[in-house]
């Protein structure tokens, strides 16, 4: 697995204040935890950590005034809106040392025809030596029939990667394809329990719909009158 190296900056001022100036200066706030030791709290290189982090499991050498660590990514929080990083927790690793840590499962090829692929699991937990962590698992289903199932036992493991879970677990379930019919009475079947079939408008007796107020639209609830802008003062 490819290392990446980020130059750090040991800080001291914490909080949700300081977090957000180190965001403003295009910096990311990270903790690094391990080895027994007390956490340091560092500011990280935006773009070059968001660079790194897109590869899942990545290996990081964290410099430090001049002294290297190497981590591994525990959490990353990320804006839920603009997906850019929030903060980061990070663990500390040693060179030989054996983690645990779940690696991304990949399915490729086509199944046969009329089947349908159900992937169970999308990560599998294993364990490795820190320095050589696979990046994904792929698992073919090229030509598979129906009732086809594949297990943690199935996958492929690199040398030096055990299984951290059952070998038993499920993984792949290929089954046959629903009809369209199935697939037609499946979506009734869910729009009427979630009640999402029209309901009839209400009549009057002269069999006109109830009229709103005297503007035309209908009359609102109580309590909704707070202006959209200004009843919320979150920023």
């Amino acid at each position: 697995m490819a290392e990446t190296r980020i130059v750090a900056e040991a800080r001291n001022e914490f909080g949700k204040g300081a977090a957000r100036r180190i965001r403003r200066d295009h910096k990311v706030p990270a903790v690094l935890y391990g080895h027994g030791q007390a956490p340091v709290h560092l500011s990280l290189p935006g773009h070059e950590t968001q660079l790194a982090l897109r590869q899942h499991n990545v290996l990081l050498t964290i410099e430090i005034d001049g002294v290297d660590e190497l981590a591994l990514p525990k959490q990353v929080q990320r804006d839920p809106i603009k997906g850019h990083l929030e903060h980061v927790d990070l663990i500390a690793v040693r060179r030989g040392e054996e983690v645990h840590v779940d690696i991304t499962v990949h399915v490729t090829g086509e199944a046969a025809p009329d089947s349908l692929v159900v992937l169970e699991l999308s990560s599998i937990g294993v364990t490795a030596e820190a320095t050589r962590i696979p990046e994904s698992f792929e698992v073919s289903v090229e030509g598979l029939h129906a009732g086809t199932q594949l297990h943690a036992r199935d996958l492929r493991l690199p040398d030096g990667v055990a299984l951290a879970v059952d070998p038993e677990l499920l993984i792949i379930n290929i089954t046959s394809a629903p009809s369209a019919e199935q697939l037609e009475a499946e979506l009734d079947e869910a729009q009427a329990e979630l009640g999402t079939e029209a309901a009839p408008a209400d009549v009057d007796e002269t069999g006109e719909g109830v009229p709103g107020d005297e503007d035309g639209t209908a009359a609102a609830a109580d309590g909704g009158t707070d202006d959209a802008n200004g009843s919320d003062d979150r920023s």
